[in-house]
């Protein structure tokens, strides 16, 4: 599957990058339509995120410690308001954290949101320093990993995604959180319930405010897909490959982790290459026996469409601007001869 067609057509890509411009340009004060839904959209997102925590530690078993979102929330707040403030005095603006109140609350959200998702899908037993990098390297890839775009510097890994993947390799003995623990401690049919309910809740939210359901559609198509392939073609049970649909941890990547609006197209047509294209590389992961096929499917596949980016950005014909002093040489030749002219008109 070739990922270069998620770029398919200049204007295509063209218009997708000025909507996820947009977006976010929405952080450095922009307003509009497209700027009130992202921040219901953040601020429905970490309610969502944070009742999710507190039911975790309290109702449905997560084995993490209570320190754990604690930590990771506040180191990443801390290092996106040391670094917004290191880019702020090396652009010489104004650090976003000293907007009102409340795009100071929008501004931190995605570092509060990412925090807690580290903690909720990462588990590194009781040494928790793991898990806090995992959200410092999460906040720090959207300052550090960068490409231009139209002129315009943009981050294209997800960020709390780009923190996990890098814990995971770094340090072997770190896991994923264990499926079981979303519902370890109900009992019977209970269990259906959170699986559920984080289904219903993510596609009101992607439906609504991100606009990323042909995204959703388009992996969810792909992840059947390639399973039915393995299935056809290796010694892979089909059964087997298509059964993490049914978990609570693929409910909630899909949902809440590949939907990110500003690591994932605007465009329908792009949005579904996106998602076969992340299907497609989690097949190729699995069928080599990598593990974490989720996460490092979707680190590849964010890198694959900044690259395509670039590309079409540099095939983009630049317009070549006139020096400042010819600029101003016509202007005064414009104004002479108008003079001139009324100058005549008059005479007659």
């Amino acid at each position: 599957m070739n990922v270069l067609s998620a770029a398919s057509g200049r204007h295509g890509t063209a218009n997708a990058c000025d909507k996820a411009e947009a977006e976010e340009g929405c952080e450095k004060g922009a307003t509009g339509k497209s700027c009130d839904k992202r921040s219901m959209a953040l601020r429905q997102f970490a309610f969502s995120i944070t009742v999710a925590t507190v039911l975790g530690h309290t109702v449905l078993g997560f084995e993490q410690a209570y320190a754990t979102p604690v930590l990771a929330v506040l180191a990443a707040v801390a290092t996106e308001a040391v670094l917004e403030s290191v880019d702020a005095a090396a652009g010489r603006r104004r650090p976003r954290w000293l907007a009102p109140a409340g795009r100071v609350t929008d501004f931190f959200l995605p570092a509060y949101i990412g925090g807690l998702a580290c903690a909720m899908l990462l588990y590194s037993g009781s040494n928790i320093s793991a898990t806090v990098l995992a959200a410092v390297v999460g906040v720090s890839s959207k300052y550090l990993i960068r490409i231009r775009v139209r002129g315009a510097g943009r981050h294209v890994l997800n960020p709390s995604n780009t923190g996990i993947v890098a814990v995971l390799l770094l340090f072997p003995w770190v896991g994923i959180a264990p499926p079981y623990q979303f519902t370890e401690w109900l009992p019977g049919w209970w269990a259906a319930v959170p699986p559920a309910v984080v289904l219903v809740l993510g596609s009101m939210l992607n439906g609504k405010l991100t606009g990323r359901m042909p995204l959703i559609l388009g992996w969810v198509g792909g992840f059947v897909l390639q399973a039915l392939v393995r299935g056809a073609f290796t010694d892979v049970s089909t059964i087997s490959a298509l059964l993490p649909v049914t978990g609570s941890a693929f409910v909630l990547f899909t949902n809440y982790m590949i939907t990110d609006p500003g690591t994932t197209p605007s465009r329908t047509r792009n949005q579904v290459v996106f998602g076969l294209t992340a299907a497609a590389v989690y097949g190729l992961l699995v069928q080599v026996h990598i593990v974490f096929g989720f996460f490092f499917a979707l680190v590849i596949t964010c890198a694959l469409r900044g690259a395509v980016l670039v590309g079409l950005d540099l095939r983009r014909p630049r317009r070549i601007p006139q020096p400042r002093v010819e600029q101003t040489s016509a202007r005064r030749r414009l104004t002479v001869d108008a003079v001139d002219a009324a100058g005549a008109v008059e005479a007659s």
